[in-house]
């Protein structure tokens, strides 16, 4: 099992933080690898460069990519690991597979900090329509490079948790459908299967949830897996405390060399479709902040009764600010707090009062 001791030493240091521009990683990409591995593979609405690396010349060829949403940097940051150590200590696994990894797709979203591109559109709901440039390189190196596998990754909000009480969901996956009865065809029943074995690598450690499997053709994964290649989505989430995502990275990286891993060795080292239904389906039971006994703050508020703030994410200059905003107020029962402040406790109550929230109310 990879730990974070060994990590730390493959981990590209230089690229850290929420806020991830194009403009490191592709001087990471540059300066680190061979001319010949990396090529332009299209350009953004603004035309920024849309660069494709392969690695490895294996028999199992595996598409992956990142940053579809420009603010969901976290699986970034893991992919930049994983080429690390593909170059620094070569893998075993890397003999069996061929990799196509796209490390940002909507470079105009990541360097704005944006869900959308430069044309406000969800490039996870463009896969039909292909309307988009960094939608048609997407498709583009999709047919043309024909994966045995694709990985689509993601972050996720804070407020995903499973369980009760709830353990916040640190990762989460889906094998998306493939047809609107959401059924179990080849590839959904080997995409979950490579799932469970990715969550049985991480479960003892953190939290590990499964999405909601509603189809929707309009989505990337749910084209890819209706198309027949197994499919499967990766979430990056909360680890208690780490708003910028670091650990959560470790837990990324982790859980792609041990996929990757599996598919060098071949299908009879995945998990039984049992393990991947077993999963429990992520529910929405957190916010960052909890405010317990708000009515020593805000007259009118009836005893017993709390606030739950979420810290928004803004970009000011180059790095993410957590801005904290009121989204809830009143009994707020089932809701549990990454932080729990109570304004009856005068420690809490000061550190209340300079979270700079009340304009927002």
């Amino acid at each position: 099992m990879i730990g974070f001791s060994e990590y730390e030493q493959i981990k590209v240091k230089a690229i850290q933080g929420r806020y991830l521009p194009p403009e490191p990683v592709y001087d990471f990409l540059k300066g680190t690898l061979n001319s010949n591995a990396v090529e332009v593979a299209g350009y953004s609405v603004e035309h920024r460069e849309i660069y494709a690396l392969k690695l490895g010349n294996g028999p199992k060829r595996v598409l992956m990519w990142s940053q579809m949403h420009g603010n969901e940097s976290t699986t970034t940051k893991a992919l930049m690991d994983l080429i690390q150590k593909c170059l620094l200590n070569p893998p075993k696994w890397l003999e069996g597979v061929e990799l196509l990894l796209v490390p940002v797709l909507n470079p105009d979203g990541a360097r704005a900090y944006t869900r959308v591109n430069a044309n406000h559109i969800d490039l996870n709901r463009d896969a039909q329509r292909l309307s988009q440039p960094e939608s048609q390189v997407l498709r583009s190196l999709f047919d043309s490079f024909a994966p045995h596998y694709c990985m689509n990754l993601h972050d996720q909000r804070t407020i995903y948790g499973i369980g009760t009480p709830p353990r916040s969901a640190t990762l989460s996956f889906l094998a998306p459908a493939a047809d609107p009865g959401r059924g179990f065809s080849a590839s959904r029943r080997t995409a979950a299967g490579l799932i469970g074995l990715m969550a049985d690598s991480t479960r003892a450690e953190i939290g590990i949830g499964r999405y909601d499997d509603t189809f929707n053709l309009d989505c990337v994964g749910d084209t890819f897996q209706a198309a027949g290649v197994p499919t499967l989505l990766v979430e990056a989430g909360h680890y208690p405390g780490d708003y910028e995502r670091e650990f959560t990275r470790f837990y990324v990286y982790k859980a792609l060399c041990k996929a990757l891993e599996g598919i060098a060795s071949g299908p009879d080292a995945f998990s039984p479709l049992s393990e991947y239904q077993a999963i429990p389906e992520n529910t929405t039971p957190f916010v960052d902040i909890l405010v317990e006994n708000a009515h020593v703050l805000l007259p009118g508020i009836p005893p017993g009764h709390r606030l739950g703030l979420q810290l928004e994410e803004v970009l000011q200059g180059e790095a993410i600010h957590f801005r904290p905003k009121l989204i809830d107020k009143g009994a707020l029962t089932g809701v549990w707090g990454h932080r729990v402040l109570d304004a009856a406790k005068r420690r809490d109550l000061e550190q209340i009062n300079g979270l700079d929230f009340f304009p927002l109310l």
